[in-house]
Formats: C-alpha cells, sequence, structure tokens
C-alpha cells in the first residue's frame, strides 16, 4: 500500500545528502580497514584494533542509508542525524573528509525544504512556526469626536519663560529695633574738630 503521494520530488538538497553518505560510507569502509590492518602490524594492534574497526562499521550504515535515499519510489525515512554525528567522529580516526560530509549533512538536515521532503515523505503534515494572533481592534462605539478646531493666533506671542530656580538664601539677620526719631530733636552728629 503506497501512502505517499506519486508527484513527491526529491529536492536537490536530499539528492545531495545522498551522494555524499554514499561517498563517505565508502571512504569510511577503506578507512576502517586499512586502520585495522595498520593496527594489527604493531605489537599493541589486538588492544586498537576495536576502535579502529568503528569507521567500517560506520560505512557499512552510510550505505544502507544512501541506498534508501537513492530508492525510486521513495521509501518512508527519516533524517539520520545520527550518521552525520558519527561521521564528525569520525575526526578521531583521522578521517577529516568524513567529518565535513557529516557537518554538512546536519546542515542540510535544518533545511526548511528537507525538512518538508521527510514530512511528505512519511506523511505527516509539515511542521509548522508558530504565529502569534493579531491584538483585536478596539470596539467602534458610534461617530468619532471632532477634532477641535484649530485657530491661527491673532498676534505673535512671546514666548513665557519659565521662572528660573531660586538657589536657597542664607537666613537672614533680624535687625535691632532702634528707636524712632522725633521730629522736634534733630539728630546730633559729632563733628571733627581739625587740629591747628
Amino acid at each position: 500500500m503506497n501512502t505517499q503521494p506519486d508527484n513527491l520530488q526529491k529536492p536537490t538538497l536530499v539528492s545531495v545528502i545522498a551522494w555524499m553518505t554514499l561517498v563517505s560510507g565508502i571512504v569510511n569502509l577503506f578507512w576502517g580497514l586499512a586502520a585495522s590492518g595498520t593496527a594489527l602490524a604493531t605489537i599493541v594492534g589486538i588492544f586498537c584494533t576495536p576502535l579502529t574497526i568503528l569507521p567500517t562499521i560506520l560505512g557499512v550504515f552510510e550505505l544502507i542509508y544512501a541506498a534508501k535515499l537513492f530508492s525510486n519510489p521513495a521509501q518512508p525515512l527519516q533524517p539520520s542525524t545520527n550518521i552525520a554525528v558519527f561521521e564528525i567522529a569520525c575526526v578521531l580516526t583521522g578521517n577529516v573528509f568524513s567529518m565535513a560530509v557529516g557537518i554538512l549533512a546536519l546542515v542540510f538536515y535544518n533545511d526548511t525544504v528537507v525538512k518538508d521532503y521527510f514530512a511528505r515523505l512519511n506523511g505527516t503534515p509539515a511542521p509548522v512556526m508558530p504565529v502569534a494572533p493579531p491584538e483585536p481592534a478596539p470596539p467602534f462605539r458610534g461617530q468619532p469626536e471632532p477634532a477641535p478646531p484649530i485657530s491661527a493666533p491673532s498676534k505673535i506671542e512671546e514666548p513665557i519663560e519659565a521662572p528660573a530656580e531660586e538657589s536657597p538664601t542664607p537666613p537672614q539677620s533680624v535687625p535691632l529695633e532702634q528707636p524712632e526719631e522725633t521730629p522736634d530733636k534733630p539728630k546730633r552728629t559729632p563733628r571733627k574738630v581739625a587740629k591747628k
């Protein structure tokens, strides 16, 4: 029973992922066999062989996954981020090419076209980013109020200056009370006498 649409077109990035995985699988097969042969030729090789055989095992899984990506009609399949992570980990065995393929595969798996392809391939709706609904407009109540008319000033007015801030004044001394002078007695001032 075929549950996928017949007109499902494979995006270019999915084909690129398939080719990269196929080539990386072949490289990992030979890399693991060569590393295992080199390790077995040394004295401590029997202890290192379990580590050097891991790229060969990864290469087998890569070839199987690439074959599923190339199949026509396409099989329901999920993006294999685990294979991409193990390809990156192959740098520990000295395989830089596989590391680059793993990084590119992770980047391509995050592309929206690739995500949409795998979602349609598996019969699930494509993930949609949630969008916040717009805020509702305030309710309309009757006629809007007219704006007050703007009148031109009849004369040019001087701008009003704001009062300057007053600095605090020091306390003032209170003057002592002096007796009031009476008009009938004039006040006498002492005279200076010049000496001869």
